[in-house]
């Protein structure tokens, strides 16, 4: 379980403290519920989500624990690093918004024809009950050539999940290298 502290001031010069303590800085938030303000240990926290095999995880918050999903994170152009984490609070049997992220699987045919694979979008924005969330959507590239591409609308559908996005952005295609 991921561990973090409940910040007692937002000021910017607490989080300029924390971030120089090696902590990155947190809000969770959802309908209904109070914003908590937290930070957690940077390293502790990249280590986590590498290792977490389901979207939705819990976080320990002074003596309370709670079921979250990452909504969003802040990173530094320059340095890649993250800066600041948004989390929404995951109730049972609620319908919700979040966003999935997408995997590719297989060898493109356009990538022997000189062409190069490209995310259009990294994550899907569906709505649904945390129980029917799924971990990622897979997507076969296998058969892709140069200039085709994989929509909204051709990705596959799983019960109890709508997808919010419209049907005709491109998610993952191939494109001509240069």
């Amino acid at each position: 379980m991921l561990e973090g502290k409940i910040r007692d001031s937002i000021t910017k010069s607490n989080a300029k403290t924390l971030k120089r303590n090696g902590y990155l800085i947190a809000n969770i938030y959802g309908k209904g519920e109070e914003n908590i303000h937290c930070a957690f240990k940077r390293n502790e926290f990249i280590k986590y989500m590498r290792a977490k095999t389901n979207l939705v995880f819990p976080v320990k918050l002074g003596d309370k624990s709670y079921e979250v999903v990452v909504q969003e994170y802040q990173k530094d152009p320059v340095t890649n690093d993250i800066l600041h984490v948004d989390m929404i609070f995951v109730k049972k049997g609620t319908i919700a918004k979040f966003k999935i992220p997408v995997k590719v699987k297989g060898i493109a045919v356009g990538l022997k024809n000189k062409g190069v694979l490209v995310f259009s979008r990294k994550r899907i924005a569906v709505k649904c009950k945390p129980e029917d969330l799924p971990n990622s959507y897979m997507l076969d590239v296998t058969n892709l050539d140069v200039g085709h591409t994989i929509l909204v609308r051709d990705l596959p559908i799983i019960d109890g999940v709508q997808i919010i996005d419209k049907p005709n952005l491109a998610v993952v295609g191939i494109i001509k290298a240069k």
